[in-house]
């Protein structure tokens, strides 16, 4: 559950930063460093330019996910374009946190999220977890998930409730594995859809 974002914390920890409260136990708490977040260094930098990759890989067309978690600070959650499914045996998925991102840090203390499958009538709710600063769920409607009990959003297409497995680096994100503990979907309730910088949704399936 949380030791794989404590392992991760701490080893990062090394590097520096301010502490936070991380769980090792059922009511224990330690006082860990965050981890040290930098920008990317100039001998580290592509010869591709951000904007140009940004507009090329804007092409493929995916999902989007609303990834939660609730600690010790309440439900905390952001908007996620980068998730997908990683193995069948065991069941694992995957998304990437920006190194910045003050909401990953919830995440990996809790050990635990449910990512959302937004539907298509979900664009605003995406948009209000993509802002910075505000209270995401202010006017949100959720249930706890089943094993987590991160925040499951009412109206999802489908939800997957997970714990964390693994964390990697990534250049200027962390590669976070998750362990399906369970997970369900409704089936009359189409995805939504982001390309090119814009949501969309299915005008429909070729059989």
């Amino acid at each position: 559950m949380a030791a794989t974002a404590v392992r991760y914390l701490r080893s990062a920890g090394a590097r520096g930063g301010t502490p936070v409260e991380t769980p090792v136990g059922p009511e224990v708490y330690e006082a860990l460093p965050a981890p040290a977040l930098r920008a990317v260094g100039e001998d580290e930098r592509p010869p591709v330019g951000a904007g140009e990759f940004r507009r090329v890989l804007g092409h493929f067309a995916s999902g989007v996910t609303v990834v939660t978690a609730v600690d010790a600070d309440g439900p905390a959650g952001f908007a996620c374009q980068s998730f997908a499914s990683l193995s069948l045996e065991p069941p694992l998925v995957v998304f990437m946190a920006g190194r910045t991102s003050t909401t990953w840090p919830r995440i990996a203390r809790a050990g635990r999220f449910c990512a959302n499958v937004l539907g298509e009538e979900q664009g605003a709710l995406c948009r209000g977890f993509a802002v910075s600063g505000a209270d995401r769920f202010a006017g949100v409607t959720y249930r706890p998930a089943p094993v987590t009990g991160a925040p499951l959003l009412d109206g999802v297409a489908a939800w997957i409730d997970c714990t964390v497995e693994a964390v990697h680096t990534g250049g200027d994100h962390l590669i976070v594995v998750g362990r399906v503990e369970a997970l369900d979907a409704d089936e009359e309730c189409a995805p939504l859809l982001f390309h090119r910088g814009r949501f969309g949704r299915l005008a429909g399936l070729d059989v």
